[in-house]
């Protein structure tokens, strides 16, 4: 570690047999010098024997080598705190007796000695005396210049030795990221074992501080030494510069003597003119602000007067602008230094008189009676208030008329209630002291004329409201349209003053050129802007004005020029003239929302009448009142309401749904009971129903009928012809002739009345379509339980299901399924398209009906079916011919033809016979088989075609049977 505080020279030679030599004369070679680093021993990491390897680098952190030991040695001998500075250098690692101490020659290096450099003296000799003589002969040109830029080449190398943090305009040492990069006392610890080391850092750090200083102070004075020669010139010239200075002060001395003289001759005089001028014009303000004062004296009596008339804007108006031109002209007046917040209150006044007047004006306008004029209540009043409520953007005052509107519906219905009531002598007042008992204990034609009456009221009451509201909401325009119209006035004002100034300075470079206007334009080519400004300038008067009081017309009026508003005139739908004033400060935003709002008011005014009338109906519909109305009452109830809701459409332009809804909910419960009554009917009626042929009125027919012309309704009674019709045996739908019980008469006309009741009230539509599905379902399954399941046999008390109750069964379904299309297609036309997937339910219930008569055909084959197997498996061939047994199947076909001939068509009938002859075909050849009789035309063969030729005539004897292709061939095996 001796090597760090020593100065040794750079190793000139790598091969270890070199020595040191120390350089001669160290201005012959200029190397870089490098700077000084900051040497600190490194942090203690754990391991001891880190403590004695060389040093580390705090700044750069690069390893220290001995290469950097060659600045080192001025700054350890220059330490003033060392008292023997030969000795203590040396002696503080190596010992005391360094200095005293020879070294032993080196055995390995030979003695050199002048002799053996005599032979390159020789040598060199003569080359240097020629360089000589060709340097004192041919001077170097640029010696001078490579001098200086070598000595500012070395300067800047030097400089660049100084770190940057010393060059930054901002050093402070005051700043403790600055001083801590600049002194790194956090490397200086007094811990045990590296007090030495901390020692040798901080003289390191001081000796390399006092190297910067060096450097810069040289290169100071390098810089002053190269100005010298500017310094003594400046000094110089200051002579020079002395004298010109006095001969200028001498200069404006003279100046200042003759501007005084012109002054006391020519300026003086004018000067004194301007200034009376001045004083006079001052003057003209003062009174002018005098007659503004007593104006603004007067604003409070005035106002007081305005307000005596309801004149509302006005006052409001004078208020504003008294206030703006206290603020503006006659701020600082002591005597009014309280009248802005007496105005201010005063104002605050106007406010609440206004919203208290607005409110009157709200209920004695909603409050008067009832009648077919739907004129507006002093429009004149509502529209002055309407306009003073906007100024002070009171624009929540439509809260105060939607408050009303709640008060007046609820009083409408109550006074149609206790008008009513009073009019109904079964009522005693004094018994039923509540409204709404009183009014529970009306009938119907009482209570629906009620109803009626309330519907009326309403609908007038919305008219005034709506007449009111468009009042109301043709203001608001009217501020918008003013507002709108004020932007496009500024707009064009400023593209007119932009035009101007632009004639102004033609006209301007005119006169300075020496030209008239009329010169450079003639009569049809002169600019209207000039045209106007000239006209301006000819009617303006320029002299003082004839006035007594010698006051000048731009500045004699009384008003400010902030109070001088421009006022348009505009005139209400309901033909009210109104001046609007410039000061409506509402934005186009708050304007359009406040009109929206007012008409959401309207919107709002529909549906508490609603919102009412619902109330209205749930009080009577308490006791179920509602669900035991008729048919036809509860139609007239409908329509009744759906008028109400359209007309209250019609004024108010939206639907509310209330009223709809509470409609619609007694709708459904009245479909529920018409469903209920007419299903418990039916179930009565198919409960007492033999299934026997019944007479077909002749209201009946006409009911057919009229469904056949394409129409789906009920066709009014007439008794007297009614009376003169007898019934009919058959029921006669498009041609065809229908057997049907009375069960299935009273059905049909139930289906119409669902039908005829989805007219009236369409609202129901879907509901009544699925009433009606269930009726038919219910109608097919219970007549199948008491027909094919001889259910009768019990409720009724039938002795046996016959032939014909089942044929009259099977007629009855296909006449209810006859009618299936024809309800679909009016259901249809009244559905939405969407609600068309409903229609798949008539299709449901067409394929259970068919289902259903399929079922009875084959439980009249499975008869005969029974029959034919009992008979035939006792046949026997033999004499007499016919046999006893094809004797009795003959009968009972004949039986059977007897029954349904007059109930089922020919063509039905033909196929029901086939069917049966199937059978019978079927079991005669089992017979025939068991019996090994065969066609071989023996005489068993021939006993059985006699059989068989007898049953065939007989088959064919009857009536409709007689084309009958019966194929008794059949009968017999067919030969393989």
């Amino acid at each position: 570690m001796a090597s760090s505080h020593s100065s040794s020279p750079v190793p000139q030679s790598n091969s270890s047999d070199a020595f040191f030599k120390k350089e001669v004369d160290a201005t012959k070679r200029f190397r870089p010098v490098h700077s000084l680093p900051d040497v600190c021993p490194k942090e203690p990491t754990g391991n001891p024997n880190s403590l004695h390897d060389s040093p580390s680098l705090v700044v750069d952190q690069q390893r220290w080598t001995i290469y950097h030991s060659k600045v080192n040695l001025p700054a350890a001998l220059n330490d003033p705190r060392l008292a023997k500075r030969e000795s203590d250098f040396f002696t503080k690692t190596w010992g005391v007796d360094f200095v005293d101490t020879e070294v032993t020659p080196s055995f390995y290096l030979p003695q050199i000695t002048k002799e053996h450099f005599a032979l390159y003296q020789q040598e060199i000799t003569p080359r240097e005396k020629v360089h000589e003589r060709c340097k004192n002969i041919c001077t170097p040109k640029d010696t001078f210049d490579r001098t200086l830029l070598h000595t500012h080449d070395k300067s800047r190398t030097d400089l660049e030795q100084v770190p940057k943090i010393f060059m930054k305009p901002d050093f402070a040492l005051e700043d403790s990221l600055t001083f801590n990069a600049v002194l790194p006392w956090s490397h200086f610890s007094t811990a045990g074992g590296k007090g030495n080391r901390d020692a040798a850092s901080s003289k390191l750090l001081q000796e390399k501080l006092s190297h910067y200083l060096d450097i810069v102070e040289v290169n100071i004075a390098h810089q002053i030494s190269l100005r010298s020669e500017a310094f003594f010139h400046a000094m110089t010239s200051q002579h020079e510069l002395q004298d010109y200075l006095r001969k200028t002060s001498q200069a404006v001395k003279l100046l200042r003597e003759k501007i005084s003289k012109i002054d006391k001759v020519m300026c003086e005089g004018s000067l004194r003119v301007l200034r009376l001028s001045l004083t006079r014009n001052n003057c003209i303000k003062a009174y002018n602000k005098l007659k503004l004062m007593a104006t603004v004296h007067q604003t409070q009596p005035t106002v007081q007067l305005l307000l005596s008339t309801s004149e509302y804007v006005g006052a409001l108006d004078l208020i504003a602008t008294t206030q703006e031109v206290l603020q503006q002209e006659l701020q600082g007046i002591h005597s009014f230094r309280h009248l802005g917040s007496q105005l201010c209150e005063l104002e605050k006044l106007i406010d609440k008189m206004m919203i208290a007047e607005f409110s009157t004006y709200a209920r004695n306008d909603l409050n008067r009676p009832l009648e077919d004029d739907c004129q507006i209540l002093e429009e004149e009043r509502l529209v002055s208030l309407v306009f003073g409520l906007l100024k002070q953007r009171k624009l929540n005052f439509f809260e105060i008329y939607g408050d009303e509107m709640i008060n007046t519906a609820k009083n409408i219905i109550k006074q149609c209630v206790v008008n009513t009531v009073s009019q109904i002598e079964e009522i005693d007042t004094e018994v039923v002291v509540k409204l709404a008992d009183q009014m529970r204990m009306m009938n119907f034609p009482q209570w629906f004329d009620l109803l009626k009456n309330i519907f009326s009221k309403f609908t007038i009451f919305l008219k005034r409201v709506k007449a009111t509201l468009n009042t109301i909401r043709s203001v608001v325009f009217l501020v918008l349209d003013k507002n709108q119209k004020t932007r496009d006035l500024e707009d064009t004002l400023q593209k007119n003053s932009a035009k101007e100034s632009m004639v102004d300075s033609e006209v301007a470079y005119l006169t300075h050129e020496g030209m008239f206007i009329s010169d450079a334009f003639s009569d049809g080519e002169l600019p209207a802007g000039v045209a106007d400004s000239a006209s301006q300038r000819n009617t303006s008067p320029n002299s003082e004005p004839c006035s007594s009081d010698s006051v000048s017309e731009p500045e004699c009026t009384t008003d400010s020029s902030s109070s001088k508003e421009h006022t348009s005139s505009s005139v209400t739908p309901g033909g009210v003239e109104m001046m609007i004033g410039e000061d409506m400060k509402l934005t186009d935003l708050e304007l359009v929302r406040l009109a929206n709002n007012i008409q959401e008011l309207l919107y709002n005014a529909s549906d508490i009448c609603h919102d009412r009338s619902v109330k209205f109906l749930m009080a009577r519909a308490k006791d179920g009142f509602l669900e035991k109305l008729n048919s036809n009452e509860f139609v007239t109830l409908s329509r009744l309401m759906e008028g109400f809701i359209l007309d209250t459409e019609q004024i108010c332009g939206r639907k509310s749904m209330s009223l709809r809804g509470a409609l619609q909910s007694q709708a459904n419960r009245f479909v529920n009971r018409f469903h209920e009554e007419r299903k418990t009917k039916l179930s009565l009626l198919l409960d007492n129903e033999r299934w026997k042929q019944a007479e077909v009125p002749a209201e009946f027919q006409d009911l057919v009928d009229s469904v056949s012309d394409g129409r789906i309704s009920l066709p009014e009674k007439k008794p007297t012809a009614t009376e003169e019709r007898k019934p009919a045996e058959f029921l006669v739908v498009e041609g065809q002739k229908y057997a049907t019980v009375g069960t299935v008469l009273l059905l049909i006309r139930i289906i119409l009345e669902y039908c005829q009741c989805v007219d009236n009230i369409p609202s129901i539509t879907t509901d009544m379509l699925t009433r009606l599905s269930d009726l038919l379902k219910y109608f097919n399954s219970r007549s199948c339980q008491l027909v094919l399941g001889a259910g009768a046999l019990q409720v009724v008390g039938l002795k046996t299901i016959t032939t014909k109750n089942l044929a009259l069964s099977s007629r009855c379904l296909q006449l209810i399924v006859h009618y299936i299309p024809i309800i679909r297609a009016h259901f249809e036309a009244r559905l939405q398209p969407k609600q068309f997937s409903m229609l798949r339910h008539f299709d449901h219930i067409t394929k259970d009906y068919h289902d259903h008569i399929a079922e009875i055909s084959a439980k009249l084959v499975a008869i005969m079916d029974s029959l034919f197997d009992k008979l035939l498996s006792k046949y026997e061939v033999k004499a007499p011919v016919p046999s006893a047994c094809f004797r009795n199947i003959c009968k009972q076909m004949a039986k059977m033809h007897e029954a349904i001939y007059d109930l089922l068509p020919e063509e039905q009938t033909q196929m029901l016979f086939l069917r049966i002859n199937a059978s019978y075909k079927l079991h005669l050849k089992r017979q025939l088989a068991h019996l090994n009789v065969v066609n071989d035309g023996g005489p068993l063969n021939g006993l059985v075609t006699s059989d068989v030729a007898f049953y065939t005539g007989n088959l064919q004897a009857l009536k409709g049977l007689n084309n009958l292709d019966l194929n008794m061939a059949e009968i017999w095996e067919q030969k393989r």
